[in-house]
């Protein structure tokens, strides 16, 4: 499993060891409110480490827990994911995903996470396009996709919720 060092960051696999700093961020109503209509419970969350974990390890890739480097503070994570999503067009290239703590935004901490996990998936998975999934209401995320590459290429729907599909080729 591979772990990622930038200049503010480090990105590891997600451990068992994160559940607790999960649990507070995706019980977080402000963090979760373009994600899903309510904060998840410590067994939903649980079920995210688990998966997050699987996901390692059955596919050499999945999210990374982002930690300050200078005192380990948890930040977020993000992450190159195949969930087999059931979405309309369906994905066809490696998804990337994101989430800083609300009192991490706004920093450029984001950017450089999901610019550490860019690079490696060109780098490391010649993934030659990547994509993300972003609802239409969350201005920061659409911007953050823009500033790293991704434009919109459709507009559909999840679970039927409306979300824009973005798309960015390999630098």
């Amino acid at each position: 499993m591979t772990t990622l060092i930038t200049e503010r960051l480090t990105l590891t696999p997600v451990a068992l060891s994160d559940y607790d700093d999960l649990r507070v961020l995706w019980g977080d109503a402000d963090f979760i409110r373009h994600i899903f209509p309510a904060p998840l419970t410590g067994e939903d969350v649980w079920l995210r480490v688990l998966r997050d974990i699987g996901h390692w390890e059955a596919l050499g890739h999945g999210n990374w827990t982002v930690r300050l480097r200078d005192g380990g503070d948890y930040v977020g994570s993000v992450g190159v994911l195949d969930y087999h999503r059931t979405l309309e067009p369906a994905f066809d290239a490696p998804e990337l995903g994101w989430g800083v703590h609300p009192r991490f935004q706004g920093q450029g901490l984001a950017f450089e996470a999901l610019s550490a996990a860019l690079a490696w998936c060109d780098d490391t998975l010649n993934a030659a396009r990547t994509v993300c999934m972003i609802s239409p209401e969350n201005e920061p995320s659409i911007a953050l996709a823009r500033r790293a590459g991704f434009a919109p290429y459709v507009e559909t729907t999840y679970k039927g919720e409306p979300v824009i599909l973005f798309e960015r080729t390999a630098a």
